[in-house]
C-alpha cells in the first residue's frame, strides 16, 4: 500500500490518508473503534510529528508527537475545562509551560514527570500572585506571595527574575533549585528545537514555529489545521496583558510583600515587607559608590573568555587521556605509578596536530598525574570509563559556579551533577600528590570512606608559562531529592558564623548557623562515626588539618501533604498517577533522620515546658578540603597576628586536636539516643 487511500478494520477502526511500504506513513485521519480521532502525521504506523487528537472522554491534545506520545510543545484541554499549554516528553508535562484550571487559577513555569517543578509562578484566580520555586509538585524553597489587590510586579518581570528571558528565549534549568548562585559558562548557544527551549516570548506569542524535525513532514499543515499555531497566542498574550493592565488599578496605598521560605511544602519561615521597600532592595547599587578590590588569581587569565577556553582545554585533555590508558590492561598500582613523574604530557596546538584533534581554543600543553592510579582509583568507584567522558567531556558541557570559600579557585560543575572540578593551589597538588599512595590505600580498605572521591589531577599550561592544576572531584550533593539547607561544619567557634544579610536561598552556613539536633537509627550512627574515626586518623596521620565536613539536608514532605499531591492525568498517562521514589540507603548518602530544633524563648508562649520542632530529614555528607598541610609556624603566625588566644584556635596547631574537636563537635549535634 503507497500514496492515498481509505483501510478499514474489522473492530471499526478507519484511516484515511496518506501510505508507505504497507505503513501508515504522511498525514492521515484515524478514528480509533472507541470513538477516538487523530488527525496529524504518522511514521510508520506510528502518530509521530504533528497531530490533534479527541480521546473518548472529550479530552484533547493538540501538538508534536514522537514515537505515539505526547513529545515537544503541545496543548491539552481536559473536559474539566483544564488547560495546559507547554512541553512535554515521554507522554508528560516536563519543561516549560502555563496551566489554567477551570477555577482560573494560572500557573506558569516548570514542570517535571506531570508536576511542577523549578521555578514558576503561580497567579490565584482573585488576582494574587506567588513567585517562587517548586519541588515534585510541592512548594521548596523561597519565594515571594502577593495578596489580591496588592501592587506586584508584571508577569514579564516576575518571569525575568526566575531566568525566563523573551530575549534570550532560553528555559530555565530544571535543577535550578540545587544550583547556586553565580554565572554559568559562558559558550556559545546550540541550536534547539522550539520542544526544548519553550520561553514567555517562545511559548506566548511565537508557539507557531514548532520543532523543525517535525514540520518538515508536512509543509501544509499549518494550513490544514492553524490552531497549533496560534494554540498560545491569544491564551498567553491576554494573561501578559492583564498582568501588565492590574497595575494600573492598585491604589498606591501601603502594599506589602510576604517573603516566605517552604521545605517540602511546610511554611517554614514568613517576612511581611512593604513593596517599595522590597523593589529599593533589589536595585543594583551605583557602580560608582564602592570601589571593589579585584583579587588577581587564576581566573583572571584568560580575560573575557577564560571561563570557555579553561573548559574546551580540560575536555580535551581529560578526553585524550582517560582514551589513551582505558586500553591499558588492568593491573594493580606499582611504586612508579605514584609522584610527579608519572605523568602523560601533550600539547594541543589549535590546528591540531598527528596526535591531538583540532580545537576551537587556544594552544596550550596537557599534564595528566599517576594516569595509572587514577584509572584504578575509577574502577573502585564502580564508575564506567565511557560514562565518566560523556559526563565531563560531552556535548553539554560543564557548569561554572562560583566559589564558595576564600580560596578564589574555579568550580565547574559536569552536566549531570555527579562531578566537581576545582582549580587547585600549586601547594594543594603537593599535597594530594604526596598523599596520594596512602590515600589509595585507604579508599581500598575502606569503601564507604566519607572522604572526597578523586578521579583525576590534572594541569595546563599556557603560552607564556601560565600553569592551571585541576582536580575532578565526586559531587556529595548528586541526588535527586533537593538540597534544602547545606553547612560546612569544623567543630570551632571561631568566625564560624553567617552574616544574616549575606545568607541566600544556596548558601552554604556554618558551625554556629546550625541548630538542629539528629537523631538517628542506632546502627546506622555507630557505623557514620566508626567510618568518622577511622578517616580522621588517616588525615592526622597525613598531617592534614582544616578540613570540614560537607552536611546537605532535605526535609521530606508530610504524609498529610504527599496524600494531597495528584497528577494532572490525560488519557495517556493515567496509569502513572502513582509515583514511588526509593533510594538505597548507605553512609554518607539518603541517610534518614529526624532533625530536633529547640525553640527559644522569644518562639514560644510558654517558658515552662521545652518546646521543640521536629522535622524528618535526609541526610548527605562527606569529609572535604582535605589537602590543606599541617603548618606549625603558620599557624602560630595567625594566632599572634590575630590576638585571638582562643583554645580552639590554638588547637588548630595539632592535627591530633583538630580531629578530636571535630569528631566531639558532630556527637553532640548527633546524640546518642538512650
Amino acid at each position: 500500500m503507497t500514496g492515498k487511500g481509505y483501510i478499514v478494520w474489522p473492530s471499526g477502526a478507519k484511516y484515511e490518508g496518506d501510505f508507505s511500504g504497507g505503513y501508515l506513513d504522511g498525514f492521515g485521519t484515524f478514528t480509533g473503534h472507541d470513538g477516538s480521532v487523530y488527525r496529524g502525521n504518522w511514521r510508520m504506523n506510528i502518530r509521530h510529528g504533528l497531530g490533534r487528537k479527541e480521546y473518548p472522554n472529550s479530552d484533547i491534545y493538540d501538538g508534536s508527537w514522537k514515537e505515539g506520545v505526547h513529545e515537544g510543545s503541545g496543548r491539552y484541554s481536559w473536559n474539566s475545562g483544564n488547560i495546559y499549554i507547554g512541553s512535554w516528553k515521554d507522554g508528560k508535562m516536563s519543561g516549560r509551560g502555563v496551566m489554567k484550571w477551570m477555577n482560573g487559577d494560572i500557573y506558569d513555569g516548570s514542570w517535571l514527570n506531570g508536576y511542577r517543578h523549578g521555578s514558576g509562578v503561580y497567579m490565584f484566580a482573585d488576582g494574587g500572585h506567588y513567585s517562587g520555586t517548586w519541588s515534585k509538585g510541592l512548594k521548596d524553597g523561597k519565594g515571594k506571595f502577593y495578596p489580591a489587590g496588592s501592587k506586584h510586579p508584571s508577569l514579564r518581570r516576575m518571569c525575568s527574575n526566575l531566568g525566563y528571558d523573551d530575549n534570550t528565549k532560553g528555559l530555565p534549568s530544571q535543577g535550578s533549585s540545587i544550583n547556586s548562585e553565580g554565572s554559568e559558562t559562558s559558550k556559545p548557544r546550540v541550536k534547539r528545537s522550539l520542544s526544548e527551549r519553550i520561553s514567555v516570548g517562545g511559548l506566548l506569542r511565537s508557539s507557531g514555529r514548532i520543532s523543525h524535525r517535525t514540520s518538515s513532514l508536512d509543509g501544509n499543515w499549518s494550513q490544514r489545521h492553524p490552531s497549533v499555531k496560534s494554540i498560545s497566542n491569544d491564551f498567553s498574550s491576554k494573561l501578559l496583558h492583564d498582568s501588565d493592565e492590574s497595575q494600573s488599578d492598585v491604589p498606591d496605598g501601603s502594599p506589602v510583600v510576604y517573603e516566605r521560605e517552604y521545605m517540602q511544602g511546610v511554611l517554614m519561615k514568613e517576612t511581611v515587607r512593604n513593596y517599595t521597600e522590597q523593589t529599593r532592595k533589589g536595585k543594583p547599587r551605583n557602580k560608582h559608590s564602592v570601589k571593589e578590590v579585584k583579587k588577581k588569581s587564576c581566573v583572571d587569565i584568560f580575560e573575557g573568555h577564560r571561563s570557555y577556553y579553561l573548559m574546551l582545554n580540560l575536555q580535551l585533555g581529560i578526553r585524550y587521556t582517560v582514551g589513551k590508558i582505558t586500553p591499558v590492561p588492568m593491573r594493580e598500582v606499582r611504586s612508579s605509578d605514584f609522584g610527579d613523574r608519572a605523568r602523560i604530557r601533550m600539547y594541543f596546538p589549535r590546528k591540531g596536530s598527528q596526535f591531538t584533534p583540532p580545537h576551537n581554543s587556544i594552544d596550550f600543553s596537557w599534564k595528566d598525574y599517576c594516569p595509572m592510579v587514577f584509572r584504578n582509583l575509577r574502577e573502585m568507584f564502580k564508575l564506567d570509563a565511557a560514562e565518566y567522558m560523556m559526563s565531563i567531556c560531552g556535548d553539554d558541557g560543564l557548569r561554572e559556579r562560583s566559589s564558595p570559600g576564600k580560596s578564589g579557585s574555579i568550580f565547574y560543575l559536569s552536566h549531570d551533577d555527579r562531578f566537581f572540578i576545582k582549580t587547585l593551589k600549586k601547594t594543594e597538588l603537593k599535597v594530594l600528590l604526596r598523599m596520594l599512595h596512602e590515600y589509595y590505600i585507604h579508599v581500598k580498605k575502606h569503601e564507604n570512606t566519607l572522604i572526597t572521591k578523586f578521579f583525576g589531577l590534572h594541569r595546563i599550561t599556557l603560552r607564556g608559562g601560565r600553569k592551571v592544576r585541576f582536580v575532578v572531584m565526586g559531587n556529595m550533593f548528586c541526588t535527586e531529592l533537593r538540597i534544602h539547607r547545606s553547612y560546612d561544619l569544623k567543630g570551632s567557634t571561631v568566625g564560624r558564623c553567617t552574616d544574616k544579610d549575606k545568607i541566600k536561598e544556596n548558601t552554604t552556613l556554618k558551625d554556629l548557623d546550625l541548630s538542629f539536633e539528629f537523631q538517628m537509627d542506632k546502627l546506622l550512627r555507630e557505623y557514620l562515626f566508626k567510618q568518622i574515626s577511622i578517616d580522621c586518623e588517616f588525615l592526622e596521620s597525613q598531617q592534614i588539618i582544616d578540613y570540614s565536613l560537607l552536611l546537605g539536608l532535605h526535609f521530606r514532605a508530610p504524609e498529610h501533604l504527599k496524600a494531597l499531591l495528584e497528577l494532572p492525568t490525560t488519557a495517556t498517562n493515567s496509569d502513572s498517577a502513582c509515583i514511588c521514589f526509593r533510594f538505597k540507603v548507605q553512609l554518607g548518602v539518603n541517610m534518614p533522620a529526624q532533625a530536633n530544633h529547640k525553640l527559644l524563648d522569644n518562639e514560644c508562649d510558654s517558658n515552662e515546658v521545652e518546646l521543640f520542632e521536629v522535622y524528618d530529614v535526609v541526610l548527605y555528607m562527606g569529609i572535604i578540603d582535605i589537602l590543606q598541610e599541617y603548618n606549625v609556624k603558620k599557624k602560630i603566625e595567625h594566632a599572634f597576628k590575630s590576638l585571638q588566644f582562643d583554645p580552639q584556635l590554638i588547637s588548630v596547631v595539632e592535627p591530633k586536636f583538630y580531629a578530636s574537636r571535630f569528631i566531639n563537635f558532630l556527637k553532640k549535634k548527633f546524640p546518642e539516643q538512650p
